[in-house]
């Protein structure tokens, strides 16, 4: 009897998608900017890719109702919002200046909510207050929440936290823990540390022969 050798490919596991950064609970503007995330190509991941995946993350942070709807346009406005919010983001990071661009947009963001919450009564929760706008109004008054964020963040006491992960493959910005802290996650820190350790096994195997 022949026995013919089987090659079985073993695909890479699926890596788990990182938790929220330090800072990334509280500041609804850095958890916009982490919501994409940088990889191999076919490995990316971005959290508003379509109107549906937008409509699901302002929820997901309490920033619109659960049936609110989001239009296409909509989505890309606040996608042009995080690219805003990451050049401020990067420009304190490095100590250069924001492009005016970004700057302009993240105030016309402030200032372009509706100036007040309707008050609402429904037998079953009684009191509240809540907009009722369009579509375009609703996302407004979101962005408006976000860009309020990163202005405090940016100017308030956690402003020196604020922090570019180290890790070469990771775009994701963190509030430190700690004064020494490089790394957003431990994800990233042990991909560095692992990186590390192999180049230098490496180095040691391809020394020079004597």
């Amino acid at each position: 009897m022949s026995w013919k050798a089987k090659i079985v490919t073993m695909r890479p596991m699926p890596e788990s998608p990182k938790p929220l950064v330090p800072g990334a609970h509280e500041h609804p503007s850095l958890a916009l900017v982490d919501s994409v995330e940088g990889g191999a190509p076919g490995r990316s991941s971005d959290a508003l890719s379509t109107p549906e995946g937008a409509t699901a993350w302002l929820a997901e942070h309490d920033l619109i109702a659960p049936e609110a709807v989001l239009y296409e346009h909509c989505q890309r406005r606040l996608v042009g919002l995080r690219e805003d919010l990451r050049d401020l983001f990067t420009a304190h990071v490095t100590g250069d200046c924001p492009s005016p661009e970004a700057l302009d947009a993240v105030n016309r963001a402030l200032t372009s909510a509706p100036g007040a919450l309707l008050l609402r009564f429904d037998p079953t929760v009684r009191f509240s207050r809540s907009v009722d706008h369009p579509a375009t109004q609703v996302v407004e008054h979101a962005m408006a929440v976000i860009a309020e964020d990163a202005a405090s963040l940016l100017t308030g006491s956690e402003e020196p936290s604020l922090a570019a992960c180290e890790a070469p493959s990771c775009q994701w910005f963190f509030l430190r823990t700690h004064a020494r802290r490089q790394w957003c996650s431990t994800r990233c820190g042990d991909r560095v540390r692992a990186a590390r350790a192999y180049a230098r096994k490496r180095a040691q195997r391809s020394g020079p022969v004597r």
